[in-house]
């Protein structure tokens, strides 16, 4: 007869088909056909996985309870009746799975990421996937967890330098060239940035640092290509880029070298590290918080699409404005065009003419006054003068003497007997020689 041990069913690593007792292909050997201990294993004649799994955890269900100490750098206690914990060593980089239920669960519920436990409990091997960790038992605090309080006074520390404040954010270039990349070898997160950048504005181009993201190598690994990619002329723009993980994973962007190397940063820098509630101090210390690669991605390139419908909205602005422009300047002209002074440009002058007509009516009186006036003075002295004229005297019946060389003569005594002389009546004058000369 054939029977099921659970072990499963698979073929050997020549390809020949397990064999059952009842000759079957495919399926299980009875446990009595498989090598009892380990060193008997053979490719012919292997142990199912189940069957190790089932021995580990056997062998390991023997080991004694212990009590551990470390800082919870992740804590999931959702559920009322279950924990899981991933506790890491004070000191060094390693880690271990904690869980446990019931009393356990209600006890844990109380604690938080950072905090610094006591943990006893048993190993525990997960047969399904051969995971081991320790089930607790009973965990308490034994003090504020170190790491989660280093970080807090790193914090406090440079913040107090200055190191965060606003006035040192440097603004990100509007239209990157060239985008220095930081992140892991072959990470989603280099995929999600590149990807996105090139769809958002196809011609940046890339100029990338791989490093370790997580582990004690991380640290200096992102100070040297921080510097490096800051000391790169043609690069425009930095973005530091990791996918999700764990408060331990993380850890290495809170590091003060990395935190002081961003600081320090003269190209502008952009943190991409985690998810969304993922904070370290590098995001701190950054020009720009972008909560996920793929959100760096927006924030350090436009949207070409949105830049060209930005372009056409502004070309049909201003051609809506220059229309406009044209239009009203038409319309002056238009409306200088059809002004009376351009149509009859005669009425231009008529002002002016009915001045000039004014002006020349006003001077003719004028001088008309002036001459009439002139004229009645002329006559008023030609009137005196001719009442004083010698000739009004002569007209009176009296006569002018005058000597040969033109003297009038006004005394008799002046001449003498022979002498000629002139004498001038109203109508001609006479010439005539002296006879007799009679004093008075």
């Amino acid at each position: 007869m054939s029977w099921n041990n659970g072990y499963g069913m698979g073929t050997q690593p020549s390809g020949t088909p397990w064999t059952g007792a009842d000759g079957a292909a495919g399926a299980p050997r009875p446990l009595d056909q498989l090598p009892k201990y380990a060193r008997d294993t053979t490719p012919e004649n292997p142990w199912p996985v189940n069957l190790l799994s089932r021995k580990w955890h056997d062998v390991i269900d023997r080991w004694p309870t212990v009590w551990i100490e470390g800082q919870i750098v992740e804590i999931n206690a959702r559920r009322a009746t279950s924990v899981y914990i991933t506790l890491r060593d004070n000191f060094e980089d390693v880690s271990i799975s904690v869980n446990g239920f019931g009393a356990f669960a209600q006890m844990a519920r109380g604690f938080k990421q950072g905090d610094r436990v006591v943990v006893h409990g048993k190993a525990d091997l997960w047969v399904k996937q051969t995971r081991l960790s320790l089930r607790g038992d009973d965990i308490r605090k034994v003090g504020v967890g170190d790491l989660k309080e280093q970080i807090d006074e790193l914090r406090r520390k440079l913040k107090g330098e200055g190191l965060f404040d606003a006035a040192n954010k440097v603004p990100l270039p509007e239209f990157p060239k060239n985008i220095g990349l930081i992140c892991a070898p072959q990470a989603r997160a280099e995929g999600d940035v590149i990807t996105n950048v090139m769809l958002r504005w196809p011609t940046v181009d890339f100029t990338v640092q791989h490093v370790h993201v997580q582990g004690p190598q991380c640290p200096p690994e992102v100070v040297d290509a921080i510097r490096r990619l800051d000391a790169d002329p043609n690069v425009d723009v930095i973005i530091v880029a990791r996918g999700g993980g764990s408060f331990e994973d993380l850890i290495g962007f809170s590091d003060e070298g990395v935190v002081r190397a961003t600081a320090a940063c003269v190209t502008p820098i952009v943190s991409a590290i985690g998810h969304e509630d993922d904070w370290t101090l590098i995001d701190l210390a950054a020009d720009v918080r972008a909560s996920t690669p793929t959100d760096a991605a927006k924030r350090v390139v436009p949207d070409v699409r949105e830049q060209q419908q930005l372009i056409a909205n502004a070309i049909g602005t201003m051609r809506m404005r220059i229309g406009a422009m044209v239009d009203n300047e038409t319309r002056l002209v238009e409306g200088y065009a059809n002004r009376p002074s351009l149509t009859r440009p005669q009425t231009m002058l008529d002002p002016y003419q009915r001045q000039i007509d004014d002006a020349v009516r006003t001077m003719r009186i004028g001088l008309t006054r002036i001459v009439d006036d002139e004229q009645l003075r002329v006559e008023k002295l030609e009137a005196t003068l001719r009442a004083l004229s010698p000739q009004s005297t002569l007209d009176r019946g009296y006569a002018v003497l005058q000597t040969a060389d033109g003297h009038v003569v006004d005394d008799a005594a002046t001449l003498k007997a022979g002498d000629e002389i002139t004498v001038t009546l109203r109508r001609g004058a006479v010439v005539a020689q002296t006879t007799k000369i009679v004093e008075p």
